[in-house]
């Protein structure tokens, strides 16, 4: 039986410019974070005493003979590449809610990809598993969702993450205070938007509409540069960054309609005017999570006016995709 855990992810700057058709011509990078919120995959070898030789659990419950029969896109991709001798049973279960801006699909890809290395008794790497998961996601499934996510999810950690022109990417984590790191993680307030979406159908429109976006888009990457420099230097650190996440929404929002909405401009507004200093939408857009930086001074006024949605405060995670229980399955 193999069990993962794998993070998902806050993106602080540079969203937008990890897409191949962008950072190929003019390069990328993002600064973020893994949180301490998760996707759990369960993989153990299915005893053959059923009627069925896949059962997939997830928000439906998949009894299957076949791989071809299998309806979830990312398990009937890896099963298929896998060609394991038998069958298998696959639970799945998330902290967070599918389709909600922290990068869950690419958890879920990350995980179910380390789960069926281990259960093979093979072992892999972090990067490794970023660039088969961006494979997976990319080129097999023909999704159009950018390289960050898969990142944070292998390695975990605060990271920049640069992406080259030649394809490749180097992850180079931000060395803070432990003091720094403490006020920034309790500055960090997710607010669910109750709207979820699907992701690539927003990324589809946005990339159609690079071309028009180039100014916008080398801006957010500039911001990269200058979130690191005011988490390094700065003694204003989260009035500073909340001011930096306000100008990075409100280029994002300009990329396409499709990014917020009356309701997501309401909530923002809504923080902001409560004590918050900062905030965007995480994600591609359209709905998902809010992120909002709070000096710790303000935070009981932004829960007390948000007091009806779901708000969720979270650390780092450091981990990456980790395995909580590892037996290789015996052939």
């Amino acid at each position: 039986m193999i069990i993962t855990r794998t993070p998902f992810r806050v993106s602080l700057f540079g969203g937008g410019t990890d897409y191949p058709v962008w950072f190929k011509e003019n390069g990328g990078a993002v600064i973020g974070a893994s949180i301490n919120k998760y996707c759990y995959l369960h993989l153990r070898r299915l005893p053959p005493f059923f009627n069925h030789k896949y059962r997939i659990v997830y928000s439906k419950i998949e009894l299957v003979d076949q791989i071809n029969d299998i309806d979830h896109p990312v398990v009937k991709a890896v099963l298929e590449r896998a060609n394991l001798p038998f069958g298998v049973e696959i639970h799945h279960a998330g902290d967070l809610p599918a389709r909600s801006g922290l990068g869950s699909s690419s958890s879920f890809s990350v995980g179910i990809l380390h789960a069926l290395a281990l259960a093979k008794g093979d072992k892999i790497g972090k990067r490794i598993l970023a660039c088969d998961a961006i494979q997976l996601e990319q080129v097999t499934l023909s999704e159009t969702v950018g390289c960050q996510d898969q990142i944070w999810a292998s390695y975990g950690g605060f990271n920049r993450i640069e992406f080259l022109r030649t394809g490749e990417f180097k992850v180079s984590p931000v060395n803070v205070r432990k003091h720094i790191k403490n006020e920034l993680e309790n500055s960090m307030l997710l607010v669910f938007s109750n709207l979820s979406r699907y992701a690539h159908d927003i990324a589809q429109k946005q990339i159609e509409s690079i071309k028009h976006n180039r100014k916008e888009l080398h801006e957010m990457r500039s911001m990269v540069d200058a979130a690191e420099s005011i988490i390094s230097n700065s003694k204003d650190l989260i009035p500073e960054l909340g001011r930096l996440l306000n100008e990075g929404w409100n280029l994002k929002r300009n990329l396409h309609p499709s990014v917020t909405n009356e309701d997501i401009d309401s909530l923002i507004s809504k923080g902001l005017r409560a004590g918050a200093c900062g905030a965007k939408l995480l994600g591609a857009g359209g709905g998902g999570f809010v992120l909002f930086l709070c000096p710790l001074e303000k935070k009981t006024g932004v829960l007390d006016a948000l007091s009806d949605m779901i708000t969720v405060p979270v650390q780092m995670d450091f981990s990456g995709s980790t395995a909580l229980m590892q037996e290789p399955f015996s052939h």
